[in-house]
């Protein structure tokens, strides 16, 4: 008789609306994402988010061009949201090449694989949230994910039946996993009770379109000059997308600097590799915080993309980390009620948890080791940071691991290297 009792009450809630499997707070790329990979499944879905619908339909643009790594592009496929992407948009990156200092020596990496097009591939933020819009509301196939704009999360909590939000307009909603993904500055992650390392490197990155005279041949460029870093990422055609870093002291002053000045420093900057050089947009800036959450889990609830991964842009991870964690918990959710399980269980949770940290750990900090050396111009620093690009040149395992972590393509197996190897005997160890 109970156990009908509380079924009849779970029906009347979800009649009522008042119930959801899954409430997701944020509707970037995150959020829409773990949203779509639940899509095709029995699951509600409520997805709130401050903006409007219009925003969210037609982003502004931010100057903000994301470098995807082949597992990026992958499930971005598998959600339909590559393919709403434009041609033009997309940009393969062939080449990288990082330069330190004055100097004309530099790290170079090139895609050596037969079976890969591009290291990479460069595609603009806003189309990115505009193609995961369209692909989880853009067709009337989602009928289980429901989006509620204009409406902000005013309070949180959980106990072990359900997670549960207060929005603006005053209604509760409850749920049985209720996922952040409302930025690094997160306030849900906040209210329960989730502490985050943050880095405040005090930099500020200017970001830009300019189109130039010269070809880039899809090379990416890093030049860690002394005081500010420079680089440019190919887009389609005769344009780049350029970051300026710089101490958050001077970024003002050189995000409002006449354009022709700023033209004329950053042709001077790439020493005229790409001839001359013509602003064709706005400059942005984007203060620079890493942040990592100390716990990605709490009772009922998780975090995913920025809210659980900040990170410095050097490495161009944040994002790929981001569509990273939406996979990780949504294969475990989908799993768990593929097979009536409780999709918010502790087990379930701290899976998830144990995963994403093994995969976010060592480049967090790795990224933060990296802008700690790169941007010290104190003379130990830079003879270590020469020491170490000749090292990665020159130290062809190296390089390759480098490589495929750039890439998230993993390198061949010894086997596939070594085709005419002997096999090994059956009680050694597989690797």
């Amino acid at each position: 008789m109970g156990s009908q009792s509380s079924v009849s009450r779970l029906l009347k809630r979800r009649l009522l609306g008042m119930h959801y499997d899954v409430v997701v707070i944020g509707a970037g790329p995150a959020g829409l994402s773990f949203a779509r990979s639940l899509g095709n499944s029995d699951l509600r879905v409520l997805v709130v988010e401050k903006a409007t619908e219009a925003s969210l339909r037609e982003p502004a643009e931010d100057g903000r061009e994301i470098a995807l790594t082949h597992q990026s592009v992958e499930l971005m496929q598998q959600s339909g949201a590559w393919g709403q992407l434009r041609e033009e948009d997309i940009a393969p990156i062939c080449a990288a090449r990082v330069v330190d200092g004055d100097s004309d020596y530099s790290l170079d990496f090139d895609n050596q694989r037969q079976d890969l097009e591009a290291l990479g591939y460069l595609v603009p933020n806003h189309a990115i949230r505009q193609a995961y819009f369209e692909a989880t509301f853009g067709t009337d196939q989602q009928h289980s994910i429901t989006l509620m704009t204009e409406t902000s999360v005013t309070d949180v909590g959980s106990c072990d039946e359900h997670a549960w939000v207060v929005l603006s307009d005053g209604s509760r909603v409850q749920c049985d996993l209720l996922v952040s993904a409302d930025s690094r500055f997160s306030e849900t992650r906040r209210k329960m009770g989730i502490a985050a390392m943050m880095n405040d490197f005090s930099r500020s990155a200017i970001v830009c379109r300019m189109d130039h005279t010269g070809d880039h041949e899809q090379t990416a460029i890093e030049c860690f000059h002394y005081g500010r870093t420079l680089a440019l990422l190919p887009m389609a055609g005769n344009r780049s997308s350029i970051v300026v870093t710089v101490g958050s002291d001077e970024a003002e002053a050189i995000q409002k600097m006449p354009e022709a000045e700023f033209e004329a420093d950053i042709e001077q900057r790439l020493k005229g590799q790409l001839g001359s050089m013509k602003l064709c947009g706005p400059r942005h800036l984007y203060p620079l915080v890493g942040v990592h959450a100390k716990r990605f889990v709490a009772r009922r609830f998780a975090v995913i993309g920025d809210a659980a991964v900040g990170m410095h842009p050097v490495t161009a991870h944040g994002f790929n980390l981001g569509l990273k964690s939406q996979e990780t918990l949504s294969k475990a959710v989908l799993k768990a009620a593929a097979k009536s399980q409780d999709i918010g269980s502790s087990g379930l949770l701290e899976g998830y948890q144990r995963s994403h940290m093994l995969a976010t750990r060592p480049i967090y900090h790795g990224t933060n080791l990296v802008v700690g050396l790169f941007t010290d111009d104190r003379l130990p620093a830079k003879l270590a940071r020469k020491l170490t690009m000749r090292l990665a040149n020159n130290c062809a395992p190296l390089k390759q691991l480098i490589t495929a972590k750039l890439t998230e393509k993993g390198l061949p197996s010894l086997r596939e290297r070594l085709p005419d190897l002997p096999a090994a005997p059956a009680w050694l160890p597989r690797f």
